[in-house]
């Protein structure tokens, strides 16, 4: 019972369209490239996520610091087969923290923001490890963070075609109609021959991708908790990581496709956006950027969403 003549503090509660509008207008690459650098130097904390299975599915709690910018922590579960149910398979919330007293500012819907901080980080492994003048864009899926990772990549000026597949056809076709450097094909196969750029953004348990569809000197995203890419593949590729503790725990923590990869033959993406020697090597190089998520991604991601729903008036105000 909070003590006599005490005085509440005030939370601010966004929802997931005030998420959802509040990212649509706003770019996270700056914020990422800060967490993820700060990251790599020490600075900042993101332990690995614990979480708990359930029969369908599994609660993830991922608690993540960035002195001087956010403290936060998201609880998140993630059900795969909620599609056949209408409901997303992501769902969650961020709870945003002062850093100096610890008092509880923001709770926030993280669909929006689990989906958009995983495709900005997309987006600057692309940016960072692409063959320079590369033009054509293969996207695998067509679920949120599909949809997401085709909003990021209109922040590029690069892709002359962006080539979509997905189990269901008419989704494919569908994502497509977004933006016109879009035409969905029928298979991944089709969509990933002579693709420059890949990306995959599915939750199959089975590879998406092979090594004989890949173009000498691609660069290949997968997202998925499942295992998107062959082991030819990894095998055959230079493997960026947002931390090397991707092929040390095992998942939903570490990725499936880096268990048996040894850590320091990994690179952190932070490692190349503070030093780009750290990057491709050579234009016949493939590379292949392994997302797991990070803590710090989600809090600097929040802390944005924070300050720009102040500065709007958006949301709602309770007494906590």
């Amino acid at each position: 019972m909070r003590p006599s003549g005490a005085e509440f503090d005030e939370i601010l509660l966004l929802d997931q369209g005030e998420v959802e509008a509040t990212l649509a207008e706003a770019s996270l690459l700056d914020v990422m490239r800060v967490a993820l650098t700060r990251y790599t130097e020490g600075v900042a904390s993101a332990p690995p996520r614990v979480a708990v299975a359930s029969q369908m599915g599994w609660l993830a709690a991922m608690p993540g610091y960035i002195p001087d910018l956010a403290l936060a922590t998201k609880l998140i579960s993630v059900f795969p087969e909620n599609a056949a149910l209408g409901r997303p398979s992501h769902q969650g919330i961020v709870a945003l923290f002062d850093e100096v007293d610890g008092r509880l500012l923001c709770l926030m819907d993280a669909r929006s923001i689990t989906a958009r901080r995983t495709a900005a980080v997309s987006v600057l492994s692309i940016t960072a490890l692409a063959r320079p003048g590369w033009s054509v864009v293969a996207l695998l899926g067509s679920g949120t963070q599909a949809v997401a990772h085709l909003d990021a990549l209109k922040e590029l000026a690069e892709p002359s075609e962006i080539r979509i597949s997905a189990r269901r056809s008419a989704s494919a076709r569908e994502l497509a109609a977004r933006d016109p450097r879009c035409r969905s094909v029928s298979t991944f196969r089709e969509a990933v021959t002579d693709a420059e750029v890949v990306i995959c953004c599915t939750d199959s348990e089975a590879p998406v991708v092979e090594r004989g569809w890949l173009k000498s000197g691609c660069h290949v995203v997968s997202v998925g908790s499942g295992q998107e890419l062959d082991g030819a593949t990894v095998n055959d590729s230079s493997v960026f990581v947002e931390w090397r503790g991707a092929a040390t725990n095992r998942p939903p923590a570490g990725a499936r496709e880096l268990q048996d990869l040894a850590p320091a033959g990994l690179t952190e993406l932070g490692e190349v956006l503070i030093d780009p020697r750290r990057g491709r090597r050579n234009g016949e190089e493939i590379t292949v950027f392994k997302s797991t998520g990070l803590a710090v991604e989600d809090a600097a991601a929040a802390r944005l969403v924070y300050e720009a729903a102040l500065s709007r008036g958006t949301g709602r105000k309770l007494p906590w």
